[in-house]
């Protein structure tokens, strides 16, 4: 079967959205550029967001003490060693809010790692309510002549989450974001936690349809996972009720019933988060990587014969 994406995987597939947006693999070396967030230095509150330990996902060799430079090339040599076949890279600025600082900043960051043998874009993770009309001039302009995209972390279309995380954002402001950052032609990433405290399973699928309507590029998904020396730990060691946490066939089963609801020019980035065991403090799902969990969802995708964007012109239409 030919599906909407143009090959034969049953989802969106990132990987092969590269493939033929480069003709190559591409990899991504993270950078550390020292940002912090509005929700860290009393802008909008303090503490960060809940479940936030930027440590639990930041790989070894980024340390803002270092150079983009020096971060980029060790980066480069870290998985040049793991992945051979990698000869193009994207510089996936990670930690915390990385357009949150006046723009003349980030001009220098971002024209530096620019500048790096073998780099042909950046990633940019950042939040919906730090970005605005200048900086995103800035970003189309730099997307004339390099792969340019925002990752904004929604986390959740539900304000009552966004407020128990302590985001300091509202939903509208994620709209408003993707779609201003959208009409300047440049891509746009959005993450969204499953499993937030109150969410039900309904609640998590839905989710589906009102991403489907929004400009989005690509989709990562994760599990909730409480990191050690988080506010989510201190809430999960009071309250453990509170927290649920999926078996991983039921949270196979969870992202099958979204994947088929969810508009099929979305690509799928990721289906679940790795994080290093010494730093989760609650139930996890063990050694197991995250391969072997993409495995385990095109293995089921392919048992119930379904795939991303099955019900969704059905669900659309209403």
């Amino acid at each position: 079967m030919q599906y909407h994406w143009g090959h034969q995987r049953r989802f969106n597939s990132y990987a092969e959205y590269f493939k033929s947006h480069f003709g190559t693999r591409v990899q991504k070396v993270s950078v550390d550029a020292g940002f912090t967030c509005p929700n860290r230095d009393n802008l909008k509150g303090t503490g960060g967001c809940t479940y936030c330990n930027n440590a639990a996902f930041n790989p070894s060799y980024c340390n803002p003490t270092k150079t983009i430079k020096q971060q980029i090339e060790e980066g480069i040599e870290f998985h040049r060693k793991r992945y051979r076949r990698a000869d193009k890279f994207l510089v996936y600025f990670q930690a915390f809010s990385n357009t949150y600082a006046p723009l003349n900043h980030l001009k220098t960051i971002y024209e530096q790692a620019l500048q790096q043998d073998k780099v042909v874009g950046l990633v940019i993770g950042t939040r919906p309510d730090c970005i605005d009309d200048e900086k995103l001039q800035y970003f189309a302009d730099l997307a004339k002549k390099n792969y340019i995209i925002i990752e904004y972390g929604l986390e959740s279309c539900y304000d009552r989450s966004l407020q128990n995380i302590n985001r300091g954002h509202t939903f509208a402001d994620s709209i408003e974001a993707l779609t201003k950052t959208s009409k300047k032609g440049i891509k746009t990433g959005a993450h969204i936690i499953i499993g937030l405290p109150n969410e039900t399973d309904d609640e998590i699928i839905n989710q589906a349809d009102i991403l489907s309507k929004l400009p989005i590029t690509t989709l990562k998904l994760h599990q909730l996972q409480i990191a050690k020396n988080t506010i989510m730990e201190i809430q999960y060691r009071k309250n453990p009720n509170n927290f649920r946490f999926f078996e991983i066939n039921e949270y196979i089963e969870l992202v099958i019933a979204f994947l088929e609801r969810l508009n099929p020019t979305i690509v799928l980035e990721r289906f679940a988060g790795e994080m290093p065991p010494r730093f989760i403090a609650g139930p996890h799902w063990g050694p197991i990587r995250y391969d072997v969990i993409f495995q385990k969802i095109e293995k089921r995708l392919l048992e119930k014969n379904t795939w991303q964007g099955r019900l969704y012109q059905e669900i659309q239409s209403f």
